[in-house]
């Protein structure tokens, strides 16, 4: 036995010593110390000793225990330091070395007008609205005074979701000045930002999707004046100093008296070109006072309280604020487009 203990001990370091690895390593530690090792088996024939020879062997295998655990952390110690600076070298960053240059998005053009008319609004005073682009029929027209038989309601013009024209995608952001009615306190200051969808054919001022921003206010003694001064305050920052608007009368079922409102073009200053289909002009809002009928139905007593309704088409306001020729252009997603913004 005392052979067999002197061969294992002298097996077992010399193969501790040419480990490679942490993995290697363990293994043979299973190989020489585990439950079913090589030192194991021989302490196993302690039986067969007699008496005066089992403290003397079991010494010895003591010893042999002791000197492979202690080769086995020392080795340990060396491939994890090892292994450690391998570690260390493949993973150099050599700081003299100029990055790579990440490439980083930013804002579509719609949405830098987008937030910039926020800015304006909530600086004014309104709060900033959101609402269901999948909408009630009664809230898009019947509560905004547009009865049955009004153009805008046919299914040439309006995308619904039924065959009794209840359920619809919204044609206009204007359903949130019926919904800001019937859930805010008095005074109100709104704006609503968001998608609306009409069966328009596409061309360079018109998409069969595309935004809008809905703005409202309701109080005592709000007149036609307030409405115009607004609207001229916003265009004048979004655009500059002494940009050229003008107000057209108009017809709403939903404002009464109504109007619509023009920026010159931006593409050829008034004189007419296909931006604004020769006009000189381009419509970029359509506004007026709140039709009484519009505050009944919300419950707002007309005799007490007016107001004021606007909604701008947002790729419009984009297109004047950036100079853009097409509105498809926004929606193209040409990156060579895009990155110029």
């Amino acid at each position: 036995m005392k052979e067999q203990l002197a061969k294992i001990r002298a097996e077992a370091l010399a193969a501790f010593s040419s480990a490679q690895t942490a993995a290697e390593l363990d293994a043979l530690r299973v190989q020489y110390l585990g439950k079913k090792g090589e030192l194991t088996a021989v302490l196993k024939q302690m039986g067969r000793l007699s008496a005066e020879e089992r403290p003397v062997m079991g010494q010895l295998a003591n010893e042999v225990r002791a000197a492979l655990e202690q080769a086995l952390e020392e080795m340990g110690s060396k491939l994890e330091e090892a292994a450690l600076d391998a570690q260390l070298k493949a993973e150099t960053v050599d700081v003299t070395i100029p990055g790579n240059v990440q490439k980083i998005g930013h804002k579509h053009p719609m949405y830098i007008a987008l937030d910039e008319i926020k800015d304006i609004f909530v600086g004014m005073g309104f709060t900033v609205l959101d609402g269901p682009e999948i909408e009630l029929a009664s809230y898009n027209f019947d509560k905004l005074n547009a009865e049955e038989g009004h153009p805008s309601r046919d299914w040439s013009d309006t995308f619904y979701f039924d065959k009794d024209s209840r359920v619809m995608l919204r044609s206009q952001t204007s359903p949130m000045q019926v919904r800001a009615m019937e859930t805010m306190e008095l005074p109100i200051r709104i704006i609503a930002p968001g998608r609306v969808y009409r069966k328009d054919e596409v061309d360079a001022t018109h998409s069969p999707m595309f935004h809008q921003v809905e703005g409202m206010v309701i109080d005592k003694g709000v007149t036609m004046a307030d409405l115009k001064g607004t609207l001229n305050t916003v265009i004048e920052k979004l655009y500059g100093e002494g940009t050229i608007t003008r107000f057209r009368p108009h017809h709403f079922p939903f404002t009464e008296p109504s109007c619509e409102m023009d920026i010159q073009c931006h593409k050829c200053g008034g004189h007419g070109c296909p931006t604004c289909k020769g006009e000189g002009w381009i419509e970029v809002l359509g506004a007026g006072m709140i039709h009484p009928n519009v505050l009944r139905m919300s419950g707002i007593d007309p005799e007490e309280y007016s107001g004021w309704a606007f909604g701008m088409g947002l790729e419009r306001m984009a297109m004047g604020r950036f100079k853009i020729a097409d509105l498809r252009l926004i929606f193209e997603n040409d990156v060579r487009f895009l990155e110029q913004f």
